[in-house]
């Protein structure tokens, strides 16, 4: 996908936000096509976002190409965009949490296996904390530690 003509493409949506200490500027651009190795796929996305550190001047751009079995013309430009960005701010924060709370960057684990059912745990722990309304999974998972009867209740098992 990357060796598509996207400079050729038209733009498909433009935003540019300030939030954060940072100024965000996302472009957005679709096009349909019919050869591409993934069943069902209808259209190609690309989509680059500009980042720059107010504080640092730090100047950050990330690509993401997506492929969607929508036809041409089902979405405008800015509904795809704001599927991606609610796409990938559920994957930031389980990313976060799974790194900062459970350390998983650092696991020792290396079984081919146990790294999959280990990020299962992990997501169930995460998963059920966040129905149960807690919002700071650290802080749930110590609570949860001092009992042995609460990993049961939070599941609904007890």
């Amino acid at each position: 996908m990357k060796r598509l003509p996207w400079t050729d493409i038209r733009l498909d949506h433009y935003g540019k936000a300030t939030r954060h200490h940072r100024i965000e500027i996302r472009r957005l651009r679709t096009t349909a096509f019919r050869h591409l190795d993934c069943p069902g796929a209808r259209q190609a996305i690309q989509a680059v976002r500009w980042r720059r550190d107010l504080t640092s001047g730090k100047l950050s751009i990330q690509r993401l190409y997506v492929v969607t079995s929508l036809p041409a013309g089902a979405a405008s430009g800015a509904e795809p965009a704001g599927w991606i960005r609610v796409h990938w701010k559920i994957e930031s924060q389980l990313h976060h949490v799974r790194d900062t709370t459970f350390t998983e960057d650092a696991s020792r684990i290396r079984s081919g296996g146990l790294r999959c059912v280990m990020a299962t745990l992990r997501n169930l722990a995460i998963s059920a904390f966040r129905q149960d309304g807690r919002t700071n999974i650290a802080a749930a998972c110590r609570h949860t530690a001092r009992d042995p009867r609460r990993p049961l209740t939070a599941l609904g098992i007890t």
